[in-house]
Parts: structure tokens; sequence; C-alpha cells
């Protein structure tokens, strides 16, 4: 399966508590995408994240689902 950087920009600083990773993880598997790694910057402003996914397309759509950026 292909892999894919995505780049995400936050306005505000990223704090996830445990149910929403979990429900970004439900939304990714319905979706056929696989979350590998992420990095976070210093500022906690931008994530990286690496993915498994059919397309760039199915990653995008998790995230709209999900109602998180992927730049």
């Amino acid at each position: 399966m292909p892999l894919y950087i995505i780049e995400r920009t936050f306005a505000e600083q990223l704090e996830l508590t445990s149910d929403d990773v979990k429900l970004i993880e439900e939304i990714n598997a319905d979706e056929g995408v696989r979350w590998l790694f992420s990095f976070l910057s210093a500022d906690r402003r931008r994530s990286y994240c690496l993915y498994e996914a059919p397309s760039a397309e199915t990653i995008l759509a998790a995230a709209r689902r999900a109602d998180i950026p992927a730049d």
C-alpha cells in the first residue's frame, strides 16, 4: 500500500485526549487509512504524519470527518 506524509497546521497548540485519538483511529479505519507515525513540532502547532492509505484523498476524507486539518 502507498505511503503518504501529511502536514497538519493547528491554529492552537495540539492537545488530544485519549477519546479524541480513539475517534480518529475509528474514522481512519473506516476510510481504510492506517496511521504509522507522527512528529510534532516544538511549538505543538504542526504535525507531520506518516500513513498507509489507498490514496491521498482517503487521508483527506478521514481528516475532514475528524475535523482536523490536513495541509
